[in-house]
């Protein structure tokens, strides 16, 4: 039983450290700067991104530009229409080859357009996102010293709590330790609690008879549903 009186002392202080890191998690400075992070980790991804589709979307301009001159070079072979009539040439053949190359040109010149108005907001989606980046840096470096500032209003009495931890856990045996503290990484708070009606205090699950046999002499056990350490009164 020393060793379970042992590690809810030391929980018992714990809930302190836990409480303040919760409170140096959740302010407001924090979710600022976390915030101007995740934005300043993801931006140049987007840019180059954006610069990517930008310059494919440009090939792709240039490509029908040639096509659009190629076909009105090919147009002036219709200019002397009047000497191959004259010459005993099929005028509906020729007007109507003629007509598609004009309908090849409309649909080239439409497309062209299209492409250079995409190719506009792109570049006007890249400039403004280039000055969100460039803002951002600004407000990152401010928004990291104020919680910085946080911090370190707080980190005295971390410190005392954390020296005043160590202590405790010198009275723990270091199995029980090793398994406290691995659950507190996976964010379980409280660790340890004592069966409740023969029931895992935190979410109210009856162990197996099998399970709770073992908690004689002051054993512990894992509940097999929220996974914290529990035991018998």
């Amino acid at each position: 039983m020393l060793q379970l009186q042992a590690i809810l002392s030391y929980q018992e202080v714990d809930k302190k450290l836990y409480k303040l890191e919760r409170e140096l998690a959740s302010c407001d400075e924090r979710k600022e700067y976390v915030k101007l992070k995740k934005f300043l980790e993801t931006a140049p991804e987007k840019l180059d991104s954006l610069e990517t589709k930008a310059i494919s979307l440009r090939a792709e301009a240039d490509g029908l530009t040639a096509k659009y001159e190629q076909l009105e070079e090919t147009l002036k072979d219709f200019d002397n229409l009047d000497e191959l009539v004259t010459g005993g040439a099929d005028i509906a053949f020729y007007q109507k080859k003629a007509q598609l190359k004009v309908d090849q040109i409309k649909k080239i010149k439409a497309d062209l357009n299209n492409l250079l108005t995409s190719i506009k907001e792109i570049d006007a989606e890249y400039q403004k996102l280039k000055k969100q980046v460039i803002s951002a840096q600004k407000q990152y470096a401010e928004a990291s010293e104020k919680y910085k500032a946080v911090k370190a209003s707080r980190a005295g009495e971390k410190a005392a709590l954390e020296k005043e931890l160590a202590e405790l856990a010198k009275a723990v045996p270091a199995e029980l330790m090793q398994k406290y503290q691995t659950k507190r990484k996976e964010k379980l708070f409280p660790v340890v609690g004592g069966l409740v009606s023969n029931r895992c205090p935190f979410c109210s699950m009856e162990p197996p008879l099998a399970a709770r046999s073992k908690l004689t002499g002051g054993g512990t056990i894992e509940c097999d549903n929220c996974h914290r350490l529990i035991f018998s009164n």
